[in-house]
């Protein structure tokens, strides 16, 4: 999908690495370990991004690390866009045949960006019928693993969504207050 925009797959990996991992800082066989690419292409991958300021680089310890630059004006679009394209948007999306009736499916903006939630806030909501529970609870588990955090999900069919939306429940109010990335459906049916 992201390989169908950006021409270099080591760049796209390079992207989904710190999109995925957002605010970590990587030095350069770090990287190259983790997205499985030659060290020279992942060298002239960082000096391209570094010289069109979406990276920066520091010195640390005889090392030089490279961080996304959150002041980029792309930053959260790519944020959005890949949490779309890899991870679990991907696997949903990938998969969203054997899930069942998918209408509406939304990432928290704070489980996007690597915050930490609330006691009571939900990382994604599942809206849909004949939603087939122990292939999403999978797909979540294997997230869980991948970003070493827990997921907090709720699943509700449609109707229970509209009456629960009709009715301003506040769990529901409080997910639609909040910054999200829509996976599946459009964010104007969500909140309006």
């Amino acid at each position: 999908m992201l390989e169908d925009l950006i021409i270099s797959k080591t760049r796209v990996k390079i992207l989904v690495l710190f999109f995925l991992n957002p605010g970590k800082i990587f030095y350069v066989r770090e990287m190259v370990r983790e997205i499985g690419e030659e060290i020279n292409a992942v060298r002239r991958e960082l000096a391209h991004l570094e010289k069109a300021k979406i990276l920066k680089k520091e010195t640390r310890a005889n090392r030089l690390y490279y961080s996304f630059r959150q002041d980029y004006p792309l930053y959260f679009e790519l944020l959005e866009l890949i949490n779309k394209t890899d991870g679990i948007g991907k696997e949903i999306l990938k998969q969203r045949a054997k899930l069942g009736k998918l209408k509406l499916v939304m990432l928290s903006g704070r489980l996007v960006r690597g915050k930490e939630r609330g006691a009571d806030e939900v990382d994604l909501l599942v809206v849909g019928d004949d939603l087939v529970l122990p292939q999403l609870a999978q797909i979540v588990r294997a997230e869980e693993v991948r970003r070493d955090r827990e997921i907090n999900y709720t699943v509700m069919t449609e109707k229970e969504f509209q009456f629960r939306k009709k009715r301003r429940d506040p769990f529901i109010l409080k997910i639609l207050s909040s910054s999200r990335v829509m996976i599946i459906g459009d964010e104007e049916e969500l909140v309006g």
